[in-house]
């Protein structure tokens, strides 16, 4: 245990989140999510099974900071057609946008085609694989720079 960092960032995930540069991406996987398949293209593997994303977010929001010169640095799986067509709801999504608004970001969600969303984690610096359960749960967060005045 360390002061100041969440009690749930595990000791491998606190050396991600300090390992990744500017632009890195960090995705968070939901327990549907192919997350091992992924990895093997090259993304560190992170397990945190039993922790949703929402609650897993608020923490590393707490310690990782968002890329400021991109469009969005959150980005989400968007849903199929057929799942459009229904007119699945995704209040997770909801859940994101207010964590990520406290922390900051005001910015709208990137919503990325599947097979795409697939394409980009694969790219991405590490996947956690978690235990969100919510359709459409996956999210991938762009790390951006702590600039010399922010630091404490």
């Amino acid at each position: 245990m360390l002061k100041g960092i969440p009690a749930i960032i595990s000791p491998q995930l606190l050396a991600v989140l300090a390992e990744m540069g500017h632009g890195d991406e960090l995705v968070l996987a939901d327990s549907n999510f192919p997350a091992f398949s992924v990895c093997r293209c090259g993304p560190t593997y992170i397990s945190a099974s039993g922790l949703g994303i929402p609650q897993l977010l608020k923490a590393i929001l707490q310690l990782l900071p968002l890329d400021i010169y991109v469009e969005s640095p959150a980005a989400v799986m968007d849903l199929v057609e057929d799942d459009k067509k229904r007119k699945l709801q995704t209040p997770v999504w909801d859940t994101y946008l207010e964590l990520l608004k406290d922390a900051g970001c005001a910015k709208p969600l990137e919503k990325v085609e599947r097979f795409a969303f697939y394409e980009r984690a694969k790219k991405a610096y590490a996947v956690i694989a978690t235990g969100e359960t919510s359709l459409y749960g996956n999210l991938i967060l762009k790390k951006g720079v702590i600039c010399p005045d922010d630091q404490t």
